[in-house]
């Protein structure tokens, strides 16, 4: 399980009601990821930020994001104020926050707010409840990361060269940042977002990666189970 992980972009509250019920009637699909852009960091803005009273009327309401009984969600946020944003998610029922290492000007200090606030990296006893994971952009070096990697569940490389856009081709230079990490790091689970596809899917996977972030190449397909059952047939001729 969680081999595959759907991504969503929301344009808004709506479109992602309806992308999630897509996904939590796939067998094999145990967690979401939800796409949050702030329009600053990176761009166009995504809901909620392009409707932030919607989000907060939610929270006020003491609402919850659908399917939380078979469906994990894992926030990537690509925004400046992520961790005033990380609070809102984690009452909407999210278990899993990934932070860009570029939108934080402090990492050591942001972890440690974390860990204090809400559990998750080296406490074990929220752990279980909370996980938290650093995303580096494709063309930053590893060594950005590498410092809070004792604070943290895992990494996500991104495999687009823009991010915040869902359908940009793949980048190759994804490929050498996985094999570089891998070697110092083989402990750590990877995942990589963006451009994941079958094909890429197979070097990325020979690579080590541990889980395929895909939005596009799921949402845009004519039969989505169909194209989730073809990314988890590469597990076995991989390793995973």
């Amino acid at each position: 399980m969680d081999f595959v992980v759907p991504a969503v972009l929301p344009t808004s509250h709506e479109d992602l009601e309806k992308k999630l019920a897509l996904f939590a009637q796939l067998p094999s699909v145990s967690r979401v990821q939800i796409d949050v852009v702030d329009g600053k960091f990176a761009s166009p803005a995504s809901w909620p930020y392009s409707a932030p009273a919607e989000l907060h009327d939610m929270i006020e309401r003491g609402e919850m994001l659908p399917d939380t009984q078979c469906l994990e969600y894992e926030i990537d946020l690509m925004c400046f104020d992520a961790e005033a944003a990380a609070g809102d998610w984690l009452a909407l029922g999210a278990t899993r926050l990934t932070f860009h290492a570029e939108s934080i000007t402090d990492l050591p200090r942001l972890l440690a707010s974390l860990r204090k606030r809400y559990g998750g990296g080296t406490d074990l006893t929220l752990s279980s409840l909370v996980s938290f994971g650093l995303a580096l952009n494709v063309g930053s070096d590893v060594a950005l990361i590498e410092p809070c990697l004792g604070e943290i569940e895992y990494v996500q490389f991104m495999g687009i060269a823009t991010i915040g856009k869902q359908g940009q081709p793949f980048d190759r230079r994804v490929l050498e940042n996985v094999r570089i990490f891998h070697e110092r790091h083989p402990e750590v689970p990877m995942q990589v977002d963006g451009g994941v596809s079958e094909t890429t899917a197979k070097e990325l996977l020979a690579l080590g990666v541990s889980n395929l972030i895909a939005g596009s190449s799921i949402l845009r397909a004519k039969d989505p189970a169909a194209a989730v059952r073809a990314f988890e047939a590469l597990r076995s001729p991989y390793g995973v």
